[in-house]
């Protein structure tokens, strides 16, 4: 990735991370995953690391937390609470290793202690008795809670006599979390008073230190899991600092465990991974530091992160839970797809209650029946998977699923075209479709309209404000301000932002955004350059169309039709009446002119989209499926089968670091 392409990326994923972590630490809502949070916290980091110029004092790698709440007294920290960087491969560990080498020779020792899913507390004792906690914050300044921190048992209110002689005033650190049966039972009661459960123990943890009154957070009863002390107490390992917190009347860990080299941590990271499920609380992986202080302290911090411990995180995990109901959703295309009504169920850092079934193909696959326990995978995913069936769970109750043979949005009949597995939805006019089609029109791989998910776009038509995508480009600040959710700023953005797009659009992007049947994503790319304009290529022959690289009859006939319908033409002149769409510039020749690649796996140092527009930007083809016409497939970290079939085929397979080589 070239410096400038990493400086839009860095740009981007700051502006995404502040918001989600406002929402995370100040508000205690997630809008995604923690998986997903830990990656895009990863991704930055990695491209600071790659380059360091792009580093600044705002970045989100530069700061722990949210803003104090302005209903606490505020709590500045003497030593910053700082946060760690997280990694997910022994490669990873070895990485780190090898950096804190080159600055300290002759590391050998570590310490690995389990990494708590709840909310870091800093307690502060004078002469033995707890007389202030305070929360996070920033890293520099929290909030106090001290009356609220009192009501937590696991706290100790005096410490217990040591054998040490300490300071008058002592700083530990720790975990308040919650148990799991006590986060069940806290969201039973929450349900049974109709109310909204929290989404992950995390949030519950925070909402419970958060509470004005100290009597509502004792009975969320919350625990605490000590891990270090900040004032300097004569330890010299961190093991020592353990062993003298369980002497002060902490619980500070039973797993924990030292370690004399990288080969005796990777044990510990299997060993607590085989224990995971079995532990009365969450944990998203374990912290490994330094064990000798004074190696500890050397090494320093790098931007708010000490250089001598890491998060170590576990991947997305896999859960058992029970197929309450299979729904049909309908696409935008009018495709039926079958979705899992679940029971609720914690995996990969959030609560799930729904997956994707695909099609009827994969439902009878996987032979999966209403009231089936299944497994569930979320491998980092936006969209979990049901990814196998136990049959030996079954009662004789399940139902198996069959197709609707009505929409069940307009109730039209429901037809199977020969050689698709889709049922689609007859109704061009159908309410559901509609809906999908707007929000395919405004998704990030079309034309990208910040603030228009489906709850404002379902909101606007209800209002009647939108019933064709041309209607968005007419909304006004006097539209939204009478509607739910609406302030005066939120509004003004929301115009801005669609203004903001008007004014010009990428050609592939506007294709892409019609949401014609069978044209996607790189389908529009390649009508984009063929053709130029959009006038080109709604009055495009079956001939011309069918010379375009890749385009076959299906795709030709679909996009013939699409142009030829009356309605469609009529909703397509009053979009470009509104809209500017800009003239596709002919690809430019580069290292890859001619080539087709295929991507596979996860890479370090581009995401999805980089590694789209970076084979684009050279002259190359991306292609979504290996065959005997790839050039090149690039693999990053698991890879799964496209690799294995690439190497039947004989592909060339390329690894990130020659893929980076081939674009240069």
């Amino acid at each position: 990735m070239s410096k400038t392409q990493a400086k839009t990326r860095v740009a981007k994923l700051r502006e995404q991370i502040d918001h989600y972590r406002y929402q995370y630490h100040v508000l205690d809502q997630s809008e995604i995953s923690d998986a997903a949070l830990d990656s895009l916290k990863h991704e930055l980091e990695q491209l600071e690391q790659q380059f360091p110029e792009l580093v600044t004092p705002d970045s989100p790698t530069q700061r722990v937390g949210g803003e104090p709440l302005a209903k606490f007294q505020k709590a500045p920290h003497g030593v910053p609470m700082l946060s760690l960087n997280d990694v997910f491969s022994p490669k990873e560990v070895q990485d780190w290793s090898k950096r804190n080498a080159k600055l300290v020779a002759g590391i050998t020792e570590y310490f690995a202690e389990l990494k708590v899913d709840g909310l870091a507390l800093s307690l502060t004792y004078r002469n033995g008795v707890l007389v202030r906690a305070a929360t996070r914050g920033d890293g520099r300044t929290g909030e106090e809670v001290t009356e609220n921190a009192k009501t937590i048992e696991a706290i100790p209110l005096r410490l217990r006599p040591s054998t040490r002689t300490l300071p008058a005033e002592i700083e530990i650190r720790g975990e308040a979390f919650m148990q799991k049966k006590v986060f069940d039972q806290l969201n039973a009661a929450l349900h049974k008073r109709g109310e909204q459960p929290f989404a992950n123990p995390r949030n519950a943890s925070a909402g419970a230190i958060r509470q004005l009154d100290p009597k509502m957070t004792a009975s969320r009863k919350l625990s605490f899991l000590a891990y270090d002390i900040v004032t300097d107490v004569g330890a010299i390992t961190h093991e020592a600092v353990h062993a003298l917190l369980a002497e002060l009347g902490f619980q500070s860990g039973r797993h924990n465990r030292r370690c004399a080299s990288l080969a005796d941590v990777e044990r510990y990271h299997s060993d607590i991974e085989k224990l995971r499920a079995k532990l009365p609380f969450w944990i998203d992986g374990n912290v490994v530091s330094i064990n000798d202080l004074a190696t500890f302290k050397r090494l320093g911090t790098i931007g708010k992160t000490p250089r001598g411990a890491i998060a170590y995180k576990y991947p997305a995990e896999q859960a058992t839970t029970v197929v309450e109901d299979i729904q049909v959703q309908v696409g935008r295309t009018g495709a039926l797809t079958p979705v899992a009504h679940l029971q609720p169920v914690l995996v990969a850092g959030s609560t799930v209650s729904r997956a994707t079934l695909h099609n009827l193909d994969e439902i009878r696959r996987l032979d999966v029946r209403i009231g089936d326990t299944v497994i569930l995978e979320k491998a980092g995913d936006v969209i979990p998977d049901v990814v196998q069936v136990l049959p030996k769970f079954r009662t004789g109750k399940e139902k198996i699923f069959h197709m609707p043979a009505h929409c069940p949005a307009c109730n039209a009949k429901v037809v199977h075209p020969a050689g698709e597995v889709a049922y689609y939805c007859t109704n061009k006019h159908c309410f559901a479709q509609r809906m999908e089609e707007l929000q395919h029109f405004v998704a990030k791989n079309a034309l990208d309209i910040d603030g228009l998910g489906p709850k404002i776009l379902e909101q606007l038509w209800h209002a009647d404000l939108i019933r064709t995508p041309a209607d968005l480009f007419t909304l006004t600040e006097k539209d939204l301000a009478p509607l739910e959710r609406f302030a005066e700023k939120s509004a003004a953005n929301l115009v801005e932002s669609i203004q903001d797009v008007r004014k010009g659009v990428d050609f592939w992007r506007c294709i892409n955004a019609l949401g014609i049947r069978h044209v996607g994503e790189q389908t529009s790319h390649d009508l984009a350059e063929a053709f130029g304009t959009i006038a080109k290529l709604r009055s495009a022959s079956l001939e011309k169309l069918l010379a375009v690289r890749d385009v076959g009859e299906t795709v030709a006939q679909s996009l013939v039709a699409y142009f030829a319908d009356a309605t469609n033409r009529k909703h397509l002149d009053a979009l470009l009446s509104r809209l500017t769409v800009r003239t596709e510039k002919p690809r430019i020749a580069g290292p890859l002119s001619g080539k087709r690649v295929v991507v596979t796996g996860s890479l370090q140092h581009f995401s999805r989209d980089e590694a789209k527009a970076a084979i684009r930007s050279a002259g190359g083809e991306w292609v979504s499926s290996v065959s005997a016409k790839t050039d090149y497939v690039v693999v990053g970290a698991d890879p799964g089968s496209k690799a294995e079939k690439a190497k039947k085929l004989g592909v060339r397979i390329l690894d990130e670091a020659a893929f980076r080589k081939l674009l240069q």
